[in-house]
């Protein structure tokens, strides 16, 4: 069987090779001998459903990837690693214009959120997650005053996930690099479900 998952991945390469770089090979040699240039840095899910270059019809050398679990960014001090060196090479040294943090729906990370028994034997997921916890506060305040008022309190999960990008966002805003591009005018932020 895991031979089988690997022959998929090397069809996949055979495929491109022999059927869409061909007709692209142009374009490939002229992004690969020039400094790479991305309009734009896209934080989002590790999910397997979700294909930034996909949704944004992006090109080779158009965007700046970086995934994870939950598309979350810790804020600046808590946990440097990955998504902090990406951030700020994408600021400092690629000088993207725009960063968006990108959540989905029937996002595991959220549901694992509002779950947390699901991730009783992942002590490192566990341990990540707490980067949304306070969106999972605010949503659960958000159906408190929903229901306060004698509204529907509305979808938890669509609930979290939003407040997760609005959370995220302003986390990537803590970060050095991106604050002092924000204050130049250089750089923009949005977030997308």
């Amino acid at each position: 069987m895991h031979d089988e998952v690997l022959e998929h991945l090397k069809d996949g390469i055979r495929k491109f090779r022999r059927e869409i770089y061909p007709p692209q090979a142009d374009r490939y040699k002229r992004v690969m001998s020039e400094p790479q240039r991305p309009h734009a840095l896209i934080i989002t899910c590790a999910d397997s459903r979700i294909h930034p270059d996909t949704l944004t019809q992006a090109l080779p050398g158009d965007i700046f990837t970086t995934r994870n679990i939950g598309n979350m960014v810790p804020q600046y001090g808590e946990m440097l690693g990955g998504v902090s060196a990406v951030l700020e090479f994408a600021v400092m040294a690629m000088q993207v214009e725009h960063i968006a943090v990108c959540g989905h729906s029937e996002c595991g990370a959220m549901k694992a959120l509002v779950e947390p028994e699901t991730t009783e034997s992942m002590p490192t997921v566990k341990a990540w997650l707490t980067n949304a916890h306070a969106a999972l506060v605010e949503a659960e305040k958000i159906q408190a005053e929903r229901r306060e008022r004698g509204e529907d309190e509305g979808d938890l999960l669509r609930i979290v996930t939003e407040q997760n990008v609005l959370l995220q966002r302003r986390h990537v805003r803590t970060h050095a690099s991106v604050r002092k591009a924000l204050e130049t005018g250089a750089l923009t932020i949005s977030g997308w479900v």
